[in-house]
């Protein structure tokens, strides 16, 4: 039987709250005036996960287009207002960190996003309250996803062996940063967008439908 975790990691966007299509509109719109002509389906699939330092840094490594020494700060000045309405919970998310919060199994949260973001973001949906005690961002490490570093320090942090840890995805960076972190990584593809085969092909145990997860994960 597959032992139970000691800790669960969970995303944030895309896993516990529906941010993914918001972000990714605006930053094609964003790319696409700066000289990087591309569109939403683009960014949704390449883009999710990964944090506005490392989608910059790629940008300018493999063109001639440079977004600016603002980029990153533009872009988080604005996100108060781009995540102002319209950002809900994930279906039945809260339902599974009851479930992980009735077992004693310690949870957190480990994301691309500032911890300024996830304030937003939780705080609109409701779930901030169940989070506080443990947000762990990028910005705590020098390599964001898909390097494994944020969910090595996040498990480091909490007092637990990467191999006693799993984790609750759904990019493809995020998964591949699970799995070189050397846990298990369950990875959500419930959103049309989702790059199903890029999560196989990165090692997730995938489901559709967070209802699923109790099933999939044993907690008792």
């Amino acid at each position: 039987m597959t032992k139970i975790p000691k800790l669960v990691i969970f995303d944030c966007d895309g896993i516990l709250v529906d941010t993914e299509n918001l972000a990714n509109r605006r930053l094609a719109e964003w790319l696409s005036a700066a000289g990087y002509p591309t569109n939403f389906e683009y960014c949704r699939k390449n883009f999710s996960g990964r944090s506005m330092a490392s989608v910059q840094k790629e940008i300018e490594a493999e063109t001639e287009v440079r977004l600016g020494a603002d980029f990153v700060d533009r872009w988080n000045a604005g996100l108060p207002d781009l995540f102002s309405h319209g950002v809900e919970a994930i279906p039945y998310v809260r339902e599974f960190i009851e479930a992980v919060r009735a077992a004693c199994i310690p949870y957190c949260v480990a994301t691309s996003a500032r911890i300024s973001k996830m304030h937003i973001t939780l705080g609109q949906t409701g779930l901030l309250p169940l989070f506080e005690h443990a947000l762990f961002s990028a910005t705590m490490v020098s390599r964001g996803k898909p390097f494994p570093d944020l969910f090595l320090h996040a498990a480091r942090t909490m007092g637990f062996a990467p191999t006693d840890c799993i984790v609750i995805e759904d990019s493809v960076a995020g998964t591949q940063a699970g799995i070189a972190a050397g846990m298990r990584v369950f990875s959500y593809h419930g959103d049309p967008y989702s790059d199903r085969d890029g999560l196989v092909q990165a090692g997730g145990i995938l489901f559709d439908d967070m209802r699923e997860l109790a099933g999939l994960v044993p907690i008792h």
